[in-house]
C-alpha cells in the first residue's frame, strides 16, 4: 500500500507539471465518451469508422456553435438597453451614496478617499487577473483546435487504444481490462448524461421563476445559470448574481433582486436534495466529502478547468481503484458508505434486539 501511495503522489506531481497538455486530453476523453453512442449508431447505418467519427464531431461542433450563437445574440439584445441600464446603475450608486451619508455619516470625499485606498490594494490583483484572463483566452483558442482533433482520433483509434492497454497490462488480464474500460465509459456517460438532464430541468425552473418574478430575458439568464452547474455545488448560486444585478438595474424596487436570489436558492435546494440524487445519484457513487475535496484538489491542479473535471475524473479513479486489488481500500473510501456505518449505537442496539426477538419466535 505504501508503494501505491507513492505512485499516486508521483502521478499527481506528473499531472501538475503536464496540466497544459492533460486538460484538453481529459476534456476530449469526456466528450468522446458522450459521442461514442452516436458514432456507433452511424457505423451501424453504414458509415466508415472515420466518417462516423468525423460526422459525430461535426454534430457536436454545430450544437456548441448554435448554443454560443444564441447566447451571444441574446447578449447583444440586452446590450441594446445599455443606456437605460447605465442610467439606473448611476441612480443606484447615488442612492447608496445618500444612504452612506445619512446612516454612516460618510461624505462623498470620504467615500472617494476610501475607494481610492481600496482600489490601490486591489489593482495588483486585478492586473494579475487580467493577465490570467488573456492567458485563458489563449488556452481556450488552443483547446478549440486541439480538443476536436483528439476527440476524432479517440473515436477513430478506439480499438487500437484498447489493444495497447491489453498489451501493456498483459493478455492474461484482457477480460479485466475490457471490463474496466467499459465501466469507465459507463461512469462518464452516466455522470455527464445525468448532469445534462439536470441542467435542462434547472434551466426550465430558473427561467419560469424569473418570468413569474418579471425579469426580462428570463430564458437567457435561466440557461446561463444552468450552464454554471458545471461548477459543482456553487454554480446555481453564482448564476443568480447576474439576473439579480439586472433586476436592480431595470426595476424600481430591490425586492425583485431579492426575489431572484431567493428563487435561485430554492432551485439549488431542489437540485441538491431531489433532482440530482434521483437522476445522477447511484450512477456515480462518490460520497459528498470526497466530491468536495476532489473539487479543491483538481482546482489546485488544473485551475478553473479542474472544477469541471473533478467529479468525472474521480468517478474514473474509483472504477480503477475498485478493479486493482491493492487500491480497493481507496475505492471503498471514495464510495457512498453503507447504512450500517451511519447508524448510531442506539439504532444498532435496537436493530440487534429486534433480530434476536425475531430469531426466538417459533416458525
Amino acid at each position: 500500500m505504501t508503494y501505491s501511495l507513492l505512485a499516486l503522489a508521483l502521478i499527481i506531481a506528473f499531472a501538475y507539471v503536464l496540466r497544459t497538455v492533460l486538460v484538453p486530453v481529459l476534456f476530449s476523453i469526456i466528450l468522446a465518451s458522450l459521442l461514442f453512442p452516436v458514432c456507433i449508431r452511424l457505423e451501424r447505418l453504414g458509415f466508415s469508422r472515420a466518417m462516423a467519427a468525423l460526422s459525430s464531431l461535426v454534430l457536436m461542433i454545430i450544437l456548441f456553435a448554435g448554443m454560443i450563437y444564441l447566447l451571444v445574440f441574446q447578449s447583444i439584445n440586452i446590450g441594446q438597453d445599455a443606456s437605460e441600464i447605465v442610467g439606473k446603475i448611476e441612480t443606484v450608486l447615488k442612492d447608496a451614496e445618500s444612504w452612506a451619508d445619512e446612516k454612516l455619516n460618510l461624505s462623498r470625499t470620504e467615500l472617494i478617499t476610501n475607494g481610492k485606498q481600496q482600489l490601490e490594494k486591489v489593482m495588483p490583483g486585478v492586473g494579475a487577473a487580467v493577465t490570467a484572463f488573456f492567458g485563458s483566452i489563449g488556452n481556450l483558442l488552443s483547446m478549440g483546435i486541439l480538443v476536436p482533433l483528439i476527440i476524432f482520433f479517440l473515436l477513430y483509434y478506439r480499438e487500437f487504444f484498447k489493444a495497447f492497454f491489453v498489451k501493456a497490462i498483459g493478455k492474461e488480464h484482457q477480460q479485466k481490462v475490457e471490463t474496466t474500460i467499459t465501466k469507465i465509459y459507463e461512469a462518464i456517460k452516466n455522470y455527464m448524461g445525468g448532469l445534462l438532464t439536470v441542467m435542462g430541468i434547472v434551466a426550465i425552473l430558473n427561467s419560469v421563476g424569473l418570468m413569474i418574478i418579471g425579469v426580462e430575458h428570463a430564458w437567457f439568464f435561466g440557461i446561463m445559470a444552468s450552464l454554471l452547474m458545471l461548477l459543482p455545488y456553487i454554480g446555481i448560486a453564482i448564476g443568480s448574481v447576474l439576473p439579480a444585478l439586472f433586476a436592480i438595474a431595470t426595476k424600481d424596487s430591490y425586492w425583485y433582486a431579492l426575489a431572484v436570489i431567493g428563487w435561485f436558492q430554492v432551485v439549488q435546494i431542489l437540485e441538491g436534495n431531489f433532482i440530482t440524487p434521483n437522476i445522477v445519484g447511484g450512477k456515480v457513487s462518490l460520497n459528498p466529502l470526497v466530491s468536495i475535496l476532489s473539487i479543491f484538489l483538481f482546482s489546485m491542479l488544473f485551475g478553473f478547468a479542474g472544477l469541471i473535471l473533478a467529479l468525472p475524473l474521480m468517478a474514473i479513479l474509483k472504477v480503477i481503484f475498485d478493479t486493482v486489488p491493492q487500491l480497493q481500500p481507496y475505492g471503498f473510501l471514495f464510495g457512498e458508505p453503507a447504512d450500517r456505518f451511519l447508524k448510531t449505537d442506539q439504532q444498532k442496539l435496537k436493530a440487534a434486539k429486534k433480530k434476536v426477538l425475531a430469531e426466538k419466535q417459533p416458525d
